[in-house]
């Protein structure tokens, strides 16, 4: 069942009803260090001749902590209250059937990252402003810097039952609001850049030390994307603490009446145990094949999608794996595939049989049900002495969010899960959930973004020994205690944050200190990392801490109430609304409803429910894709190889090597072969055998544009496999310098190799390597 997500009426076809009554959404952000607070004005007007109920469904961060809602007609302005989720829908409910104008918002059942807003009751010629406020933590990329998303996009959320919550999308064109965006970023270290995907005014600092700055949108702005914010300081990401003050208005001893810590840790992993990866392991590749993942990842490249990137992103995986390890391929839509029936040693046949079914895929499975795969998977048992590391690609797509996100946890104990969102309107709730809950980590690639230099650095992470025994201390003066807010740390990498909230019982002096101390085992190394911090609380915080520790702690007991039954539930649900009313944060069990009570007449004359649409990539092409691909898809839960698949015209990446015979290596007369045009860096990339080496061959040359003539005149005697290997490592670093963290891995595979041969001619193949390909890389440089 498609479950079209977002305020428009679609009346037959793709017009838009002119009746849209938002008109405009301004939304002011504030970031300091890397935490964000984001106000959202939503601004209504009734056109229409007779009293209307606007309905939008639009997405918000998963893990954003939705902390106000009010309205403003007129001079007038009412807060909205937190309420258990039933009671504020009856309230809402009785206010419209009264005449009275109301207001609700709720959290979907389905996906804590997918919001519907209703106001109702607004007459004829009435205006309203809306006003929703979040605060959420910002994610750290690979490139260290802060990324903060605004979703504009709602795809279609597929489910397989019709559970999720009816909405509408239309193409980003036909959308009849308007956005205005600015940001405030204050930071207690200097802003070295703020970038984003959109087109942005330059940025303008407010300080001399360049603490401060303001930037907004560019005048244009379409409303057809994400609004991403990337933001950079200098000497970025150290270990921090944050103590603030509770809430005067508030009770001692409550979460909201007490301080609330939150402590950043930034682990460093100690050199020695550093230069030493897994060389074992299994590792798992789940591919999106739905109908959504046929879309372009850019508008300005309509060549490449979603899957093709998706194909490139597998075939650098497999070249990357270390020899000794064991892996597999799933690949899902209304039904899975896998490549193998159990996950089979990595070797050269292992790799070039994946390689042959990868290049064949397609998005053409269907819908996005990803919880049969999954289940699949978890009941394979794990392979003993090879920790399993799940790789999920996805465009996020999913209704049944809370349901997977449930199941990875359930198995968190026999893997590492680590999760990338594809593509405009991927579930934030869906990608991060997976990675938390997995003990893995998150990434987002979108428009212009590579998806390659992301995923390899997750690939980092999962050959990174395991951290295990992770405990944290408290060391505090004798008159103060902590409840820790946060669930325990499951995993820890190297340079990666990791949030602790705790809430601070007692009296201190405004000089006292306190100290948190995170302990860990790493390759049988017990670590640790110390933080001192001031217990003096900071000023003008706005609460911002302690709800974000409400939300960490609202979202773990929401996740032991999935888990839970019977009265146990019962009993986690009265926590959550309890603890969710007293800091006025939302959660699954309640909503945000505000009534105008007014001594005006009641509005008089039926009530017309206007759909206030959101903007979906593509909203018309990809829904049909959907659709048509889904009617096609084989039956539920079929598990096949794919080799009755039509091959896709790509380049030679999909062509795959095996080690020469004692004839080949003596033979220098092979035809030319002339590979289709493609990534240059992919093209050499796909000829790499999987124990590290290149062979010498025209299509080796080809890869370096040269001639096989030009190749085997200027190789050092009798040294073919030797002299192919380091033309493609000097190739690589002199070339493809930009793209070091694609092909890192591998080319740290080709050095291993290298050095097992012992040769002691390296030097002279070296120079002569950078003669032929005009480049002056030092063997020091090759790790040689």
């Amino acid at each position: 069942m498609m479950n079209c997500c977002g305020l428009v009426n679609i009346s037959g076809c793709d017009c838009v009803s002119p009746s849209v009554p938002l008109k405009s959404i301004e939304v002011e952000l504030e970031v300091r260090d890397h935490v964000a607070t984001v106000v959202s004005t939503l601004n209504y007007q009734n056109k229409e001749d007779k009293p209307i109920e606007a309905v939008f469904v639009f997405p918000l961060p998963g893990d954003a902590a939705v902390c106000h809602f009010s309205a403003k007609m007129g001079q007038k302005e009412i807060v909205a209250e937190v309420k258990e989720k039933q009671e504020a829908r009856e309230e809402y409910d009785d206010a419209l059937s009264s005449g009275q104008q109301a207001f609700l918002l709720e959290e979907s059942d389905q996906s804590p990252d997918v919001f519907s807003m209703r106001v109702g009751c607004l007459p004829p010629g009435e205006s309203a402003s809306i006003r929703l406020e979040y605060v959420t933590e910002l994610a750290v990329q690979a490139d260290e810097g802060l990324r903060f998303c605004l979703p504009a996009v709602l795809n279609p959320r597929y489910t397989p039952q019709a559970t999720a919550v009816q909405v509408n999308s239309v193409p980003a064109s036909l959308v009849p609001y308007s956005l205005s965006f600015s940001a405030r970023v204050s930071s207690p270290r200097p802003i070295s850049k703020v970038e984003s995907s959109c087109s942005l005014d330059p940025l303008q600092f407010l300080n001399t030390d360049q603490t401060q700055a303001t930037v907004k949108l560019g005048a244009g702005h379409k409303f057809d994307r994400d609004v991403e914010v990337l933001i950079y300081y200098k000497d970025a990401h150290q270990p921090t603490a944050v103590v603030e003050a509770g809430q005067a208005s508030a009770k001692p001893g409550t979460l909201m009446g007490d301080p609330v810590v939150m402590v950043s840790l930034v682990p460093e992993f100690p050199q020695s145990v550093m230069s030493s990866v897994a060389s074992c392991g299994e590792f798992v590749f789940l591919m999106d094949r739905s109908g959504s993942m046929g879309v372009p990842m850019n508008i300005k490249d309509r060549k490449q999608t979603r899957i093709s990137s998706a194909r490139e992103t597998l075939l650098l995986l497999l070249k990357s794996l270390p020899m000794g390890c064991y892996f597999n391929i799933y690949s899902f839509g209304s039904s899975f595939e896998h490549i193998f029936p159990k996950s089979v040693e990595y070797s050269q046949q292992t790799m070039e049989e994946a390689l042959k079914i990868v290049g064949t895929m397609e998005a053409d499975l269907g819908g996005t049900e990803i919880l049969e795969p999954l289940k699949h998977i978890y009941e394979q048992p794990c392979i003993p002495s090879q920790p399993r590391q799940l790789f999920v690609f996805t465009d996020g797509e999913v209704g049944n969010t809370k349901g997977v996100i449930d199941l990875v946890k359930k198995n968190s104990g026999s893997h590492r899960c680590f999760s990338f969102g594809i593509g405009e309107g991927a579930s934030s709730a869906l990608i991060n959930g997976l990675a938390k809950e997995g003990g893995g980590h998150a990434q987002f690639i979108t428009r212009s973004d590579r998806m390659q230099p992301k995923v390899m650095q997750s690939l980092r992470f999962a050959l990174q020994l395991t951290v295990v025994d992770i405990s944290i201390t408290w060391d505090l003066p004798k008159d103060v205690s902590v409840t820790v807010l946060s669930p325990p740390i499951t995993a820890l990498f190297q340079g990666q944050r990791s949030l602790v909230y705790g809430q601070l019982s007692g009296q201190s002096s405004e000089a006292a200190e306190g100290c948190v101390t995170v302990k860990y085992s790493l390759a049988g190394h017990p670590t640790q990392n110390q933080l001192h911090f001031s217990l003096k609380p900071e000023e003008d915080t706005g609460l911002t801490v302690h709800r974000l520790g409400a939300r960490t702690l609202i979202r773990s007991l929401e996740m032991e109430g999935r888990e839970s039954r019977g009265e146990q539930h019962t009993g986690v649900k009265e926590k959550v609304v309890a603890l969710s009313i007293q800091s006025g944060v939302s959660s699954c069990f309640t909503a945000f409803i505000a009534v105008n009570k007014g001594d005006g007449e009641a509005i008089q004359g039926p009530l017309v429910r206007r759909n206030v649409p959101t903007p979906s990539e593509e909203a018309g092409e990809h829904e049909g894709r959907q659709t048509q691909n889904r009617a096609r898809a084989p039956p539920h839960g079929r598990r096949s190889t794919g080799r009755d698949s039509t091959p896709l015209p790509t380049c030679a990446s999909w062509r795959t090597t095996r080690p020469p015979s004692r004839a080949e290596e003596g033979d220098s007369t092979q035809p030319e072969v002339k590979p289709p045009t493609c990534d240059p860096l992919l093209q050499l990339v796909s000829l790499q055998n999987a124990s590290g080496f290149w062979m010498l061959d025209s299509a080796l040359a080809a890869a370096l544009g040269k001639t096989s003539e030009e190749v085997e005149k200027s190789k050092p005697e009798p040294v073919s496999h030797l002299w192919a290997t380091i033309l493609a490592l000097i190739w690589l670093q002199g070339f493809q310098t930009d793209a070091k963290d694609e092909w890192q891995i591998l080319a740290g595979k080709a050095v291993l190799w290298l050095q097992a041969q012992n040769a002691p001619n390296v030097t002279e193949c070296v120079d002569a390597g950078n003669a032929l390909l005009g480049c002056r890389v030092q063997k020091d440089a090759l790790g040689l």
